[in-house]
This record gives C-alpha cells, structure tokens and sequence, in this order.
C-alpha cells in the first residue's frame, strides 16, 4: 500500500509540473512579443466590428401630417435612405386628424423620434412641456452641422421658446399675398394693374359696371372674395392701409391689429366695395371653392389672396373660355404712400425631438445628422421634386415635373418633411411654362422688401392660446356686420370692448409681459 500510495503522489506531482509549465508558458505569451501578431488579429476584428457598426444605416421614426389621399410609394424615401444611410420609418396621418393623433402619442408617451408640428398653432399647445424640458433643445447642437446651421436665423427665431431653440423649420416664402386679375379684362377697358387702393376700387368699379367681357349683359363683379379674414382679400388689404400684422405697436404697448385706425379704415374701404356690389355680397359666408368658381368662370375679375394660385386657377379657367387671360400683381400702395405686406413667421411644419423616444444625445446627433443631409441639394431635391429623368428634369436651372398627377401621388408627401428652404438648401426652384406663374415666384421674393411683421410671434400668452380663437370670433362677426351694414361704428367698438371683458385685456397684458 505505502508503495502505491507513493506512486500516486509521484504522478500529482508529475501533473502538478506540468499544470504550472503550461500557465508559465501562457504568462510569457501574453507578455511577449511572440503573440503581437494574435493581439493585432483581435484589434483588427474589434476594428472591423465597430466599422460595421458605423457603416450600418441608423433606424428612427418620424412622424408627419400627410396631404394626399394616399400614403405615398417608397421609391423617393428609399432614394433618401440611401444617400443618408439610415432606415426611416414614416408614421404618415391624414392632415385632418393630425392633430388628434399627435395629441394621443403625447399623452401615451408614445411619439415618434421626430415630431413635425403642422404650424405654429400646434406648436403652441405643446409649449408647457417644452418649458418642462421634454423635448431637445437644440442650441448646443446646430453648430456641428455644416447645413443645419444655415437656417435662417430671424425664422429660428420665430419658434424660440424663452429664448431657446427646439425645432428645426420648414421655410415658406414670407409673403405670397397679392392680386389675381383679369388681364384680359383690363385691356377691354384701358387699365393697368393698380397701384393705389384708388385705383383697386377703380377696376373693382369698371369689372362691375363697365362690361369687361364685352358680351352687353350685366353679370361681372369686380372682387371675387370668401369667409376668411385671413387669406381672403380682408388682411392683404388692410396692409396696404398699412394695418398692423395682428399686432401693433402704439403708445408703448402692444395692442391688437383691430385696436387701430387703419382697420376700421380697412372695413370702410370693403363696405364701400359692397355697397357699390363691387364684392360678392354674400362673400362673409362663401366657401373658398365658390370664391374661386367665381373667377374661374367669368364672374369676377379679381382674385386676392396667394398669388401663386394663378395656375391652378388658370388651368380650370382655360378650360371653360379658352381666351381667358390672368395676370398677377403684388404692389398697391395705400393713401399714406406706401406699399406694405403682411408676412407669415416664415415656416410651416417644425420638427421637433421628444427626450422619451431620443434617449441619448448620440441618438440625437444621429437623427440630426440626417436632417443635416437633408439640406443637401442631392437629397433636398429628391424630397422636393423625385427622381431626376422620372419625375422631374431641369430646364435652365429650374426642376420641371414631368408629370403632375404622378408627383402629387409619389412625391408631394415627402415635401412634408422638407428642412429649411431653397436658398439655405439649395435645391431647385420650380420651372414654370405658365409666365404669371413664373412671375408670381418672383413677386413673393419682392414681397420680403415690404413685410409687415407680426411681432407677437416670439412671445406667449397662456390666455390667448386657451381662448384667442374663441375671443377672436367676436371681432371676425362684428367685422364682417360692419361691412354689410348690420353694425355701425358704436356697435363695432362695443364688440371690441365685450372682447376686452371677456380675456382680451389679460391677453394684452400677457403679451407686453413677454416682451
């Protein structure tokens, strides 16, 4: 037994030997030169790892309000996929609903990476949780990015909150207010387009009462107009009067558009149009369809509102009186002189980046990264107009669609996610065949030299985003009763004082406080 236990200890000891030759010789591996050529195999497949990381296309959501009655086919996104080597998922809403929808993602806590606010109305009511920081605050940011810190500072400005930048804006020219007119019509009679608000009333006059169309009856009126003082011809108007874009500054403070003379100098001038049956009497009810039938079929000889409708409305006109001939104009100076403009903040949708979808600040990079190239003229184009040889081709520097119902269908939803504009994209402008068309592109960009600013903009009234719209209806109701006779000074002046009463006041004080 001792001689076997013996051997057994020998053969531990053996095996022992050998357990801590092996692990000596695993030692010096690790420390020695003879395993450089291992240790640069692993730093390489690390290397190879994180560059298949890095050369793999980034997956985020947007969210954004569709225009068209279809959700579009991918070939544009997938065009834009590849340029920006990410892979969107577009939750595309009708527009109608887009703000029910949006609405429910917050409150579920279920919105998307990137958000598009439709306007500045629903970018409004997302304000408090803004100021409760759950959404990017992009400041810090838009400097690492060559394109994104190309958008036009005083249009940032417009979206700031407390002085602080959450969106990126999709431009819109800032004005495209102006006239739509019969052109033909003026040559019957001798004029040319209006230069003063006398020589407006003047055409309204001869459109009416002095046959334009040359057919001996009496069925022609001079303006064609609707139910909204807004984007019918009531604000563009009142801007030549030079009236104040919503607000106005006098004595010091801020006060409503309404507040001011050269609005009730505004109502006078309409009710005098309608009086004289210069305006479609029944225009404080009509529907823009209906506005618009007027002057595409002979009716009425003016249209004001945005100038760029010329083509649509030219292309339905033609094809009831192939003779018919528009022209558009922006310039009418009012009887203190001069010419001035109404302007939008200068964006439409905003996009913005809620902290419980974009966890990291990587994350964030990332996703600003593709709105970065998006700025691109490469990729701007193909949101904007397609494919070049399918949807669209150049013509001396300008996009020209080749086939409009087919971009309608596969290409205009994607303009909803466009950033910025053409000048700070660089993107094509539009090719026109259509000359009033081409002019009035050019009519908005002389606009800008004329622009009457709503100063309210980059400042906040809680009472007026609660109530604004319903308070906002009583001076809309004694404007138009103003202007057909059933309200006489007195009663427009006690309309604005029930609006006073009923928060207008508080909504006065709010925005002078913002300041």
């Amino acid at each position: 037994m001792s001689n076997m236990k013996r051997f057994l200890a020998l053969i531990i000891m053996i095996l022992f030997a050998i357990v801590l030759t092996a692990c000596g010789d695993s030692s010096e591996e690790s420390g020695g030169g003879d395993n450089t050529s291992n240790n640069d195999t692993e730093e390489n497949a690390n290397s190879d790892e994180e560059s298949d990381e890095s050369d793999e296309a980034y997956s985020f959501t947007i969210m954004a309000n569709l225009h068209t009655p279809e959700v579009p086919d991918e070939k544009v996104l997938n065009k834009i996929e590849e340029a920006t080597n990410t892979d969107v998922e577009i939750q595309w809403v009708p527009d109608n609903n887009y703000e029910d929808r949006l609405n429910t993602a917050f409150a579920t806590s279920s919105l998307p990476q990137a958000v598009f606010m439709k306007n500045q109305t629903t970018f409004l009511q997302f304000r408090e949780a803004i100021e409760d920081e759950q959404f990017w605050e992009l400041d810090d940011y838009l400097d690492e990015f060559e394109n994104l810190k190309k958008l036009k500072e005083n249009v940032q400005d417009n979206t700031r909150v407390n002085g602080k930048l959450y969106t990126l804006y999709q431009g819109r020219p800032l004005s495209r207010q102006g006239i739509i007119y019969r052109k033909d019509w003026a040559d019957n009679l001798g004029l040319a387009a209006p230069t003063t608000t006398d020589e407006f009333m003047e055409m309204a006059r001869a459109f009416t009462e002095d046959d334009p169309d040359g057919n001996g009856k009496d069925d022609t009126f001079g303006v064609t107009d609707r139910s909204d003082l807004v984007y019918g011809a009531f604000k563009t108007v009142a801007s030549w009067f030079g009236t104040p874009n919503e607000w106005g500054e006098k004595d010091g403070q801020l006060l409503p558009e309404f507040m001011f003379d050269e609005y009730k100098q505004t109502m006078d001038f309409f009710k005098e149009m309608h009086e004289n049956g210069y305006i479609n009497q029944d225009f404080p009810v009509t529907s823009k369809t209906d506005q618009q039938e007027f002057f595409k079929n002979g009716s009425a000889g003016i249209y004001v509102g945005s100038m760029g409708d010329v083509i649509s409305l030219y292309n339905d006109a033609v094809a009831i009186n192939p003779e018919v001939e528009f022209d558009v104009h922006n310039q009418v100076k009012g009887p203190h002189g001069e010419f001035g403009i109404w302007a939008i903040p200068g964006f439409g949708n905003l996009v913005m980046f809620p902290k419980s979808s974009v966890e990291t600040e990587d994350d964030l990079r990332k996703i600003l990264a593709f709105f970065d190239k998006m700025m691109t003229p490469e990729v701007a184009n193909t949101a904007y107009w397609g494919i070049e040889g399918e949807h669209y081709e150049v013509v001396d520097g300008f996009a020209k669609v080749l086939d409009s119902e087919v971009s309608e269908r596969e290409v205009k939803p994607y303009q909803a996610i466009e950033i910025g504009e053409a000048e700070t994209s660089g993107r094509y402008e539009g090719y026109f065949e259509y000359e009033p068309k081409a002019k009035s592109e050019e009519l908005f960009k002389d606009n800008e030299n004329y622009l009457i600013e709503n100063p309210t903009v980059p400042l906040y009234s809680e009472t007026f985003v609660q109530d604004g719209a319903r308070l906002q209806q009583i001076i809309t109701d004694a404007t138009y009763n103003y202007i057909i006779g059933q309200l006489d000074e007195a009663g427009f002046e006690a309309a604005v004082e029930n609006w006073q009463s009923q928060g207008g006041d508080k909504i006065i004080e709010e925005f002078n406080a913002s300041e």
